[in-house]
């Protein structure tokens, strides 16, 4: 199958992490061989037309889900595309893009797995769950600091999207074989954020019974790999805590990248600082081992879709 195009999924409400996330899977896949898409670009108005029609831009009304299936048709084959461009900043639609995929393409928003058609497009799929206490101080935070909005706007905003997210978002949750959520151990430090990783069989994930069930006592608590149901299937969940060590994660990983020559240059203890960066929520720059495990676990799948 290497002669087409990888496509990874990756889903989530507004401000659950996806940048973050993709930043760092693409650093591991390799830049030069990733492009990547955000969904937004699909909004079928803009800011102004959307408050003047009463959609949100959850709505599926509100996004042209037919083009992005088609592209995500065109990009799966290696051809390219004319991508539409929605600009953040003035809430009104940029030139169009030309963009030629590389050979991983990773597409980011959220409603990537809207429709049948989008769904079979790709070959990983990821959705991002975090609380919502917790999406809310991530999404208040970026709005007002990158996007010029008040804090109160922004509340009203989430409030007006409530019923949209419930109806629209949240159930792609159970298309996905990759449910990652985010979380802080106590509700006085949103910084250091454990991680609780859904792994549904719907694609081969790497046997992390092995280490963890070899040696040594020392992964537990901090790590720790069960059984359990998600939306009221049978799934495997791997637990890994804010606390783990380098160490820990380290010997973890290295299951990863005994299997995937690829990934050896960023499984060694020094590893690449560009993953697990995150922004603290006093904007200094932190590294997260469940982060870079995640995005680790993503980037193996994606490589590994080749000969799925």
């Amino acid at each position: 199958m290497s002669h087409r195009n990888i496509i990874l999924g990756i889903v989530g409400d507004s401000a659950a992490g996806k940048t973050t996330l993709t930043r760092g899977i693409a650093q591991v896949l390799g830049l030069e061989d990733v492009t990547v898409i955000c969904t937004d670009d699909y909004h079928r108005y803009d800011r102004k037309q959307r408050a003047e029609v009463g959609l949100t831009a959850l709505h599926p009304d509100c996004n042209y889900l037919d083009i992005m299936q088609q592209h995500l048709s065109l990009l799966r084959t290696g051809q390219p595309i004319l991508k539409p461009v929605y600009n953040h900043n003035t809430g009104s639609f940029d030139p169009p893009e030309y963009i030629k995929p590389s050979k991983f393409v990773i597409m980011e928003g959220l409603l990537g797995y809207a429709t049948r058609g989008t769904r079979d497009s790709f070959d990983v799929k990821v959705y991002l769950a975090p609380p919502e206490s917790l999406r809310y101080q991530w999404k208040i935070k970026r709005d007002t600091m990158k996007r010029g909005y008040t804090e109160e706007q922004v509340l009203a905003e989430l409030q007006k999207r409530e019923s949209d997210s419930e109806e629209y978002i949240r159930p792609q949750r159970k298309y996905a074989d990759v449910v990652v959520t985010f979380y802080p151990p106590d509700e006085t430090d949103s910084s250091n954020l454990n991680v609780r990783l859904v792994l549904r069989p719907t694609i081969p994930h790497p046997d992390f019974s092995e280490i963890l069930d070899q040696g040594s006592s020392s992964f537990k608590p901090a790590i720790r790999l069960g059984l359990d149901r998600d939306m009221g299937k049978p799934v495997d969940v791997l637990a890994v805590d804010s606390h783990a060590t380098k160490e820990q994660v380290n010997e973890l990983e290295m299951i990863l990248c005994n299997e995937m020559p690829h990934l050896r240059g960023f499984c060694s203890l020094d590893g690449n600082p560009e993953i697990g960066k995150l922004i603290g929520t006093t904007g200094e720059l932190l590294q997260s081992y469940p982060l870079a495990l995640t995005q680790l676990l993503i980037a193996y799948h994606t490589i590994k879709a080749i000969h799925y």
